[in-house]
């Protein structure tokens, strides 16, 4: 089984939509999805996510599902302090900076993340994402999945979403500690990273990165942020 995990186009984060090079982004991104062999296609609930979808979706003559534990995260602290209930990237970068290692499994407990609200988004979307992928027949099995449905597996799915909820997401798929995705992973606008589930049932697997955070799509011609034109 295949997921394309898909950021949102350009976004008009105030109203929550796409702006007109957003929208151009999600219709390049959706011819390009014509290759992919989609079967399903799923989205945050999120104005952005779910317009940059329903690009997709035209195209692909597919309806949407959605998941609302792929909203995007939020973050913060009661106190408003910067680095300790900022943005997850910029805390990301901050701690590299000062060399604190990035892959400890302990990241939760980090002065600069234990009280980040978005400690407790990234619960929600590693804990929705394994209920997901059990409804597909993947069990979570400490560090890996096992496929516990009697038949090999062909499908590929289209999941929209955001920055921080992929990337949570994808690092609990992989074993990656949150912050370390965040410094890893900068998605791009309709930007396209692929895992490939082992199909064989039975088996107890990791699952690989087919694809890294690829926006070709948009970069084929000049249909980057307004300022960029």
């Amino acid at each position: 089984m295949r997921i394309l995990f898909i950021r949102h186009g350009d976004p008009d984060y105030k109203n929550d939509c796409l702006t007109e090079i957003g929208k151009i982004q999600a219709q390049r991104m959706a011819q390009r999805l014509r290759e992919e062999g989609i079967e399903e296609i799923y989205a945050s609930p999120l104005g952005r996510a779910q317009e940059t979808a329903q690009a997709a979706a035209q195209v692909l003559d597919l309806p949407i599902q959605t998941l609302d534990f792929m909203r995007e995260v939020r973050w913060g602290n009661e106190e408003k302090n910067l680095y300790h209930g900022g943005h997850p990237w910029d805390i990301a970068d901050k701690m590299a900076q000062e060399g604190i290692d990035l892959n400890r499994t302990d990241w939760r407990e980090s002065p600069y993340f234990k009280t980040n609200f978005v400690t407790e988004c990234v619960d929600e979307v590693e804990k929705g994402i394994d209920a997901w992928l059990a409804d597909f027949g993947y069990e979570r099995r400490g560090f890996y999945y096992l496929h516990k449905r009697e038949e090999e597996q062909h499908r590929t799915i289209a999941l929209f979403s955001h920055g921080g909820s992929s990337a949570a997401a994808i690092g609990h798929i992989l074993n990656l500690p949150f912050p370390y995705v965040c410094a890893l992973f900068h998605m791009e606008f309709t930007g396209i990273t692929t895992l490939r589930f082992d199909r064989k049932a039975g088996s107890a697997t990791l699952p690989c990165i087919e694809l890294g955070n690829d926006g070709r799509h948009i970069h084929e011609g000049k249909y980057h942020r307004l300022e960029d034109m």
